[in-house]
């Protein structure tokens, strides 16, 4: 009984590594060592739908009038943890990407709350260390299916905006059902990378998939 627990055990920890691993498998991570890896069920000329395994997320939030202003606050705390700034001092690598969690209702006419994460590494996912600033915190994301639309160049405010309710209406237009009180926008490289950014905009599944029309 202890030796097939071990196994149950052991089965579910590579089921959860299997989900963040070398960025090789990925072309979109390039300056990170691991990466949020996915199986592809589809794609098309207007959006892809992927599957993504359960991972585990460290996350802060912050509030702002625009999205750039308190990603750049909620980043420096949570590469503050990363670096050191955690209950056991450890230094953590970075990962790919950081995505950020928008409330549907968001404008830039009135202040928002933007939720923002990295993914824990593959050595981390299982018991990462605590943080010591009490706004930072773990999530999961739940083994999932995204309708993503990518996109290149910056993740400013209006443009991932713009690229959310392009996807949005790609979706209502095959009658697609997701989750609809938030999406996510989600950046794959660091400030300095100038040329072949990579960004995408995420909606949850809800229900069974309705893939995009072929190229």
């Amino acid at each position: 009984m202890i030796c097939l627990t071990g196994v149950i055990v052991l089965l579910f920890a590579v089921t959860v590594d299997a989900r963040v691993g070398f960025s090789s498998e990925s072309s979109y991570c390039t300056e990170t060592k691991e990466c949020f890896l996915f199986d592809l069920v589809c794609a098309g000329k207007d959006y892809e739908v992927r599957h993504y395994g359960a991972a585990k997320w460290v996350t802060t939030e912050a509030e702002s009038y625009f999205m750039e202003m308190a990603t750049a606050r909620a980043f420096r705390k949570l590469y503050k943890y990363i670096t050191g700034e955690n209950e056991a001092g450890a230094k953590i690598d970075m990962t790919a990407p950081v995505i950020v969690k928008v409330i549907e209702s968001a404008s830039i006419v009135q202040s928002s709350v933007y939720v923002l994460s990295f993914l824990l590494p593959s050595n981390y996912q299982a018991n990462p260390p605590k943080p010591t600033d009490p706004s930072i915190y773990f999530t999961d994301t739940p083994d999932m299916k995204v309708y993503v639309k990518s996109y290149g160049g910056w993740m400013m405010s209006v443009v991932a905006r713009s690229q959310a309710q392009s996807l949005k209406t790609s979706l209502d237009n095959v009658q697609a059902t997701y989750e609809t009180g938030y999406y996510y926008n989600v950046g794959y490289n660091s400030p300095m990378k100038i040329m072949n950014r990579h960004n995408e905009a995420w909606y949850i599944v809800k229900g069974e998939p309705v893939c995009p029309k072929t190229e």
